[in-house]
């Protein structure tokens, strides 16, 4: 068995899978979202801690040969080497104080030559900006990190030191290619950038492949030392459990946020239309690469039609919501709430509720929400269609609002493109398992993992295409007015 840490946005979970992928324990924590001014988002690192290793110990048991973890990515946070105490919270990936010395960087010229080197635009969202401000901005963090005394990292690292007793501050190409600090071409942290944010390479971890040998834990975690035997962010872990690992395929997941990735194969490249380029993932001897586009928020505007319009109990209520709305309620919803991702990185950008009448109800508003996530997808679909990303066959999806059947088929119907749901529904921490499974010999190789991929539902468009593009162009107006 493999246990996967599954570190998320918002709840930390570990997952233990038997080798033929089915799920044998399961237990999750969420914990405190922290919004100390406007734009601003952090986590406490010892909340993230704790609820990790309570979770692997309610999930853990004694056949379990292997940990592989998943991760958030671009959230950072910088500790002391000798205690393993944070010196300030996390700073999380949705975080947007960094907005102004990102576009003063930008007016400087700046972005085509970090772009080139990282694949990033210049934008808040990624960690440099975050890890610099932490430096100059904590008193006595720079002084600490020139004497060698502080440790830094997404949280992938730092779950890695923590279980580990602190002998290992490594990290993977996954997570280091979302820092803005490191040149995916070189597959190392790029001196140019690191001066540039005025970050010292001593405080960085050691970047491995995906399928890599990272550590084992400390005995004192689990009564025994286990092997910690893959890591990958979020995204690419989830690109993996999907098994797209022949270009042109593609995978969409519906969490916190969205996030598109189309498999390029061996090929880095670059994004005329305002997409990334990212390592998917580097197994043996093989590396890939993705492009990716990013919605800020999905499951988070679900979120907010919970807890603060009141208008849902729970997730689940928005599918017979959805059904029972107004196909024709006119209303269009932009949940620009902590700014607008790909294709637009506008992170001034406020969210826009437009088409109210006296009619609408409150199932037009969580229809409307589910609608505009949808059609943000479809953004970053055709901005990857303009990269030369083939018309993908099918585009499978996961995540939390991939369990809605009434999204999953007015996503297909917004796309013209037939959506998969994989028979395993925990696809992201799936592909951590699947990595620490190929390091440990559990499975073959990649392939030997893909193999086992099977297909539980499949959506297929059945929307005419004119109503398609006047809906699509309703959705197009809306993001107008919300840009300007």
């Amino acid at each position: 068995m493999i246990l996967a840490i599954d570190q998320g946005t918002t709840s930390s979970r570990a997952i233990r899978f038997a080798a033929d992928g089915r799920i044998l324990g399961v237990s999750q924590q969420e914990f405190p979202q922290l919004y100390p001014a406007n734009g601003w988002v952090e986590h406490d690192a010892e909340a993230i801690w704790t609820s990790t290793l309570e979770t692997a110990r309610a999930a853990m048991d004694e056949g379990v040969t292997a940990i592989g973890i998943t991760n958030q990515r671009e959230t950072i946070l910088i500790w002391d080497r000798a205690t393993g105490q944070p010196l300030h919270n996390a700073i999380v990936w949705q975080d947007r104080r960094t907005a102004e010395l990102c576009a003063a960087m930008k007016a400087d010229g700046m972005e085509t030559d970090v772009q080139a080197r990282t694949g990033l635009l210049l934008d808040p969202y990624f960690s440099g900006t975050k890890l610099k401000w932490l430096l100059d901005t904590v008193p006595g963090a720079r002084a600490m990190a020139e004497r060698g005394q502080l440790a830094a990292g997404t949280i992938d690292s730092f779950l890695l030191w923590r279980l580990t007793g602190g002998r290992v501050h490594a990290t993977d190409v996954t997570n280091a290619g979302r820092t803005m600090l490191f040149n995916i071409h070189a597959m190392d942290w790029d001196e140019e950038l690191l001066k540039l944010f005025a970050i010292p390479r001593s405080i960085l971890p050691t970047v491995h492949a995906n399928t890599h040998l990272f550590g084992e834990t400390d005995p004192a975690l689990f009564g025994r030392a286990i092997p910690i035997a893959g890591m990958a962010g979020d995204q690419q872990s989830a690109l993996i459990g999907q098994a797209c690992f022949k270009p042109g395929m593609v995978k969409s997941t519906y969490g916190t946020g969205c996030f598109m990735l189309v498999n390029t194969g061996s090929e880095a490249r670059p994004s005329t239309n305002r997409l990334l380029t990212t390592p998917a993932y580097q197994i043996g001897k093989e590396t890939a690469y993705a492009i990716e586009g990013s919605i800020f928020v999905a499951g988070a505007a679900v979120k907010w039609l919970r807890d603060k319009m009141g208008l849902i109990a729970s997730s689940e209520d928005t599918e017979a919501m959805a059904r029972a709305a107004n196909p024709d309620h006119g209303v269009t919803i932009v949940p620009a709430f902590v700014g607008l991702g790909a294709p637009w990185w506008e992170p001034e950008a406020r969210g826009l509720i437009s088409g109210l009448t006296l009619d609408t109800t409150a199932a037009d508003l969580v229809r409307a929400t589910l609608e505009a996530i949808a059609f943000q997808t479809r953004d970053l679909a055709e901005a990857m269609t303009r990269d030369g990303a083939p018309a993908p066959a099918a585009i499978r999806i996961d995540g939390g609002m991939s369990q809605n059947r009434w999204f999953a088929q007015f996503l297909a119907d917004t796309l013209g493109t037939p959506v998969e749901r994989p028979a395993s529904h925990e696809t992201t921490a799936l592909g951590a398992a699947a990595l620490a499974g190929i390091t440990t010999g559990v499975f073959a190789d990649a392939q030997d993992f893909a193999a086992r991929w099977q297909a539980q539902d499949r959506f297929m468009p059945a929307m005419e295409e004119g109503q398609r593009a006047r809906l699509y162009a309703g959705w197009g107006k809306a993001v107008e007015r919300t840009l300007a």
